[in-house]
């Protein structure tokens, strides 16, 4: 029975070069099993490990590649754990929810009692579809680094601080986007998830169909005082106006 965070990977401590001392390998392993992060691009299902270099950056044709064969094993905004790690001596392998063929184990739901309380002996926080494994890459090999670091390397595309999916939905938004939606303000041209991240929900819907052009207006604000109008076409926002509407 494996359970992450209790092997500390020691074929991983052995495997690398002279460039780790075992104190430094050591704390990699401690400073990254067990431990979740919030998924920042699609990661699919992979039978080769998927590569990271140190600087965050990756081949996006390849893992569009391996997502169209095998398939999404996690989505953005999805929290995984990373279950294993192996230190090789120019890269640093992250098992994910247990590798490609990861499932979760019997024992992540199973609590024991002990004077009337209840623990479980294994927890599965993770809520991803799948599993897969994430190499990060160091040309050079891999030299004195410590978790914290490996983790700010991977922020481009794991998260281990925890952000919430729509923190990391408005991140990847462009910046004039961004602007608007922290000023509650809507612009044309945004869609329907960015309107409800600036605006909230509408005290009010109206559809309308003129020239067999279906429209949407969402409303907000009530009488008296200024209303907006924010119309769609489709899912896009075409037109955005504010009217002052006196007490009835």
């Amino acid at each position: 029975m494996r359970l992450p965070g209790v092997a500390l990977c020691l074929a991983g401590l052995l495997s690398a070069g002279a460039k780790l001392t075992v104190e430094e390998r050591t704390e990699i392993i401690r400073g990254m099993v067990a431990e979740y992060a919030t998924v920042k691009v699609a990661l699919p299902r992979a039978k080769k490990a998927l590569e990271v270099k140190a600087g965050g950056k990756y081949e996006r044709e390849k893992w569009a590649d391996a997502m169209q064969e095998n398939g999404p094993a996690a989505r953005v905004g999805d929290l995984v754990q990373i279950t294993k790690v192996d230190i090789e001596n120019d890269r640093i392998v992250l098992e994910i929810n247990y590798g490609m063929k990861g499932r979760k184990r019997w024992y992540h739901n199973v609590q024991v009692s002990a004077g009337g309380s209840t623990s479980p002996i294994g927890s599965d926080q993770s809520n991803a579809p799948g599993g897969t494994v994430v190499a990060l890459v160091f040309p050079d090999g891999v030299t004195g680094t410590k978790a914290a670091e490996l983790k700010k390397m991977l922020q481009p595309v794991l998260d281990f601080e925890k952000h919430t999916a729509t923190e990391l939905y408005s991140e990847s938004l462009p910046p004039e986007i961004q602007a608007a939606i922290k000023a509650k303000k809507v612009l044309v041209g945004m869609d329907k998830d960015m309107v409800l991240l600036a605006k909230g929900r509408p005290e009010n819907k109206l559809r309308e169909s003129k020239e067999g052009v279906e429209t949407e207006d969402w409303m907000y604000g009530k009488a008296p005082g200024t209303i907006t109008f924010v119309t769609f076409e489709g899912d896009k926002v075409i037109r955005v106006k504010e009217m002052y509407a006196g007490a009835q």
